[in-house]
């Protein structure tokens, strides 16, 4: 099983599935339904097989590594690979999305060609997180874009042309800059190579390193997304349906993080170590900037839409912070928010599916007819507000520990930072516990309950959220269980960054020369 070409079989099986989908006999959508839920359960099922039998916790460099030529003039291959900054992201992805598929099954509406994207979706964005060849990348990232677009501008609410429309204008707008730095990096030098291994390993020139991480970072954030770039998101959540913002929420946000880790930090370390006070300030801005817009919003999509883009603030600040333990958790931080905001965003669909409507203000008092929505949607908005003893309490202290006891800041810096990050932190559970008020305590809107028939959840949807929860408490009550997934990776990772801080590696050869244990290595890449 050592040679079995796992990754492979991983993104290719769903692909290679979804063109099926048209044979599929077939009336009423019934049975494509079942015929998509079930190739995602065997793809997640392979994942899980790969992860425990190909995949050593204990190694930091990439495993399950598989190369097939492409294009061998340009050394082109289809190369593919995993480590800790990739492998909890494929787990994640094959997770999140087996039950958006499972989310997706009121959908009566072109059944065949809905589960045919969200097939071609789940190999696409295993495939984002696998391919170890930049113009790989670049053509997977691209490719991922075009099931999106067509969901939301075919299932997508009023206003689903617009929001599917600024979608593709942002993200494909951002890919530009990817082609542009992957094209400047695998020309530079002697060698024209595209294996990013290779093309890390390259002597840039620091002005050059400085232009090809704002060329990437642009690109990641729109994705991320980062303000002020984020204006995208919320117009595609406020059109999406349930499925969509699963996809979106869960695993679309966390191509942005993964990739600023992957060729940011991993491939340019000395330009991260000029734009990590910048990265800090973008990740400030996000948590204050989108906790406040959050709670001045009074349609539902948007709000939670907000707080998404709040909650991906600490994982700028995490991997800027040049410590072990604020890397760890940035990462957990996008495992976690993944959870979170694909089993809110599933309940505001569930909720929708039965108030038809999204205003705060024509909602009220449906806890009331609703006791298993009332509790589901009151358990997992204790959960976004980072209740001690679920995933978000415990990846934000992280962050804010890893960042409070950086060496490469100013002490004036890390408390300005941190006493706002927590302004945007006390503000969390203020909008969040106003919108659950709103929707189900209170006096009951007359016109909502004589028009609308609120009927409470049904199995389907408690088993989607009650299969999102035991992740979600598994890790806040014992968070090893995820870590230890990707720790070895990140703590070389970090390493790699402190040796590209000038002040660091001071610091840390006079704690060599005074005896002191060390861990410094000589920096991969020297600061021109």
């Amino acid at each position: 099983m050592a040679d079995f070409p796992w990754l492979t079989t991983i993104i290719l099986f769903p692909v290679v599935a979804s063109l099926l989908i048209p044979i599929v006999p077939d009336k009423d959508g019934k049975t494509v339904r079942w015929y998509a839920l079930i190739v995602g359960l065997i793809d997640f099922a392979i994942i899980t097989s790969a992860f425990y039998t190909g995949y050593d916790t204990n190694n930091p460099e990439l495993q399950l590594v598989e190369s097939y030529a492409w294009v061998p003039q340009l050394d082109l291959n289809w190369s593919v690979g995993a480590d800790g900054l990739s492998m909890p992201l494929i787990i994640l992805t094959g997770f999140i999305t087996t039950l958006a598929i499972m989310a997706a099954w009121p959908v009566t509406f072109k059944p065949k060609l809905f589960y045919f994207l969200m097939l071609l979706m789940y190999g696409g964005q295993i495939a984002v997180f696998a391919v170890q060849d930049m113009l790989l990348f670049f053509l997977v990232w691209e490719l991922e874009l075009v099931p999106v677009y067509l969901i939301l501008s075919i299932w997508g609410g009023k206003k689903r042309l617009y929001a599917a429309t600024k979608f593709i204008l942002y993200t494909a707008g951002g890919s530009l800059f990817i082609l542009i730095a992957a094209l400047t990096m695998a020309f530079y030098g002697d060698t024209v190579t595209f294996d990013m291994r290779a093309v890390a390993a390259k002597d840039y020139a620091l002005n050059l390193q400085l232009l090809l991480y704002g060329a990437f970072l642009i690109a990641y954030a729109v994705k991320l997304p980062i303000f002020p770039l984020h204006t995208w998101l919320p117009d595609a959540h406020g059109e999406a349906t349930a499925p969509a913002h699963m996809l979106l929420a869960g695993i679309l946000l966390k191509m942005g993080g993964y990739a600023l880790l992957r060729m940011n930090a991993g491939m340019l370390p000395d330009a991260h170590a000029v734009f990590a006070p910048i990265l800090v300030i973008l990740g400030v801005v996000n948590i204050v900037y989108a906790a406040l817009t959050s709670f001045a919003q009074r349609n539902l999509k948007r709000k939670i839409a907000y707080s998404s883009i709040s909650h991906m603030g600490f994982v700028l600040i995490g991997m800027a912070s040049f410590t072990d333990i604020g890397m760890s958790g940035a990462v957990l931080q996008m495992i976690s928010h993944g959870l979170i905001g694909a089993s809110l965003f599933f309940l505001v669909g569930a909720t929708y599916d039965r108030t038809h409507t999204l205003i705060l203000d024509e909602m009220g008092g449906v806890g009331k007819r609703m006791k298993k929505v009332f509790a589901m949607w009151t358990t997992c908005s204790m959960a976004s507000l980072a209740l001690p003893g679920m995933s978000g309490f415990v990846a934000e202290v992280m962050v804010f520990i890893g960042f409070a006891t950086s060496d490469a800041y100013n002490p004036t810096f890390k408390v300005l930072v941190i006493f706002l990050a927590a302004v945007g932190v006390i503000l969390t559970p203020i909008y969040l516990l106003s919108m659950l008020r709103e929707i189900l305590f209170g006096p009951e809107n007359k016109e909502l309950v004589e028009h609308e028939v609120l009927k409470d959840a049904e199995p389907r949807e408690v088993f989607i959220i009650g299969c999102l929860l035991v992740p979600i408490i598994g890790i806040g009550l014992y968070p090893k269980i995820v870590t230890q997934i990707y720790d070895a990776t990140t703590v070389q990772l970090t390493a790699r960054l402190r040796d590209s801080v000038p002040l660091l590696m001071e610091s840390e050869k006079v704690a060599l020369t005074d005896g002191s244990e060390s861990l410094m290595r000589a920096p991969a890449i020297k600061i021109k």
